[in-house]
């Protein structure tokens, strides 16, 4: 398997119930803060990062989704779509999308995450636990977590020193909905089920497979139409400042 990471998967499928009424007509990525829709900001990062490709899912108003984003030529990248009839979640949706993430039908490592939060981290940095998980024999993952929000506090796994992932013990942190996934993981799922990823999350930190890192800046889980309101005058703010 290749170690060159340069195949992303953005998860666009979400209803995205607390943020109704603004998802009933408009997928909750489309939800723009700072002058752009919340999943640009995701795709104009990973084209940074040197990302070639990025597949999207959707299912709730799909459509707009690639009306609005076309083929990805104005990001200098490459955009594919893997529609879903109804949601599947991030496990089948990942399934769904398997035949756009194997182009040539090998296996290989991508980067993922979710459309519907905003970050500043650097998807560069997901490289190097590229390459290690490459080098393995047995299907891993890589985490990305960040500090425990407020309506998280106790986390979702323990990360050691040496970026061990673990279910339980001290230094327990939030999964911040970024990582880097084998795809021969899901080859076992049928195309168009329904399946959740933490299932896969648990088992793998269990065997001992998964790896994590810790990621302190701007995360922000976009979940409500209040939270939608603040990220957008905060980054207007710091638009205003950067430009004097």
């Amino acid at each position: 398997m290749t170690n060159a990471l340069t195949t992303a998967m953005i998860f666009a499928a979400g209803r995205g119930e607390r943020m109704r009424p603004l998802t009933d007509t408009r997928p909750k990525p489309l939800l723009e803060v700072g002058g752009k829709p919340l999943i640009v900001w995701q795709i104009e990062r990973l084209a940074r990062a040197g990302f070639s490709t990025i597949v999207i899912n959707y299912a709730w108003l799909g459509e707009q989704i690639e009306d609005a984003l076309g083929d990805g030529a104005r990001y200098g990248l490459r955009l594919l779509y893997s529609p879903e009839a109804h949601a599947l979640e991030t496990a089948g949706g990942i399934a769904q999308a398997l035949p756009l993430l194997e182009a040539d039908g090998s296996p290989r490592l991508f980067a993922a995450v979710s459309g519907d939060i905003f970050c500043e981290f650097d998807y560069a940095r997901l490289r190097a636990p590229a390459a290690r998980l490459a080098a393995s024999a047995q299907p891993g993952m890589h985490l990305v977590m960040v500090p425990n929000p407020p309506f998280h506090p106790r986390g979702d796994f323990a990360l050691d020193a040496t970026g061990q992932l673990s279910l339980e013990g001290v230094g327990r942190y939030t999964f911040g909905n970024i990582g880097v996934y084998d795809t021969r993981m899901f080859r076992p799922l049928a195309r168009g089920e329904r399946r959740a990823l933490t299932p896969y999350y648990r088992e793998t930190i269990a065997a001992g497979r998964a790896s994590g890192e810790l990621y302190e800046g701007r995360w922000e889980n976009v979940g409500t139409p209040q939270q939608l309101r603040a990220l957008d005058a905060a980054l207007r703010v710091a638009s205003a400042t950067n430009s004097r």
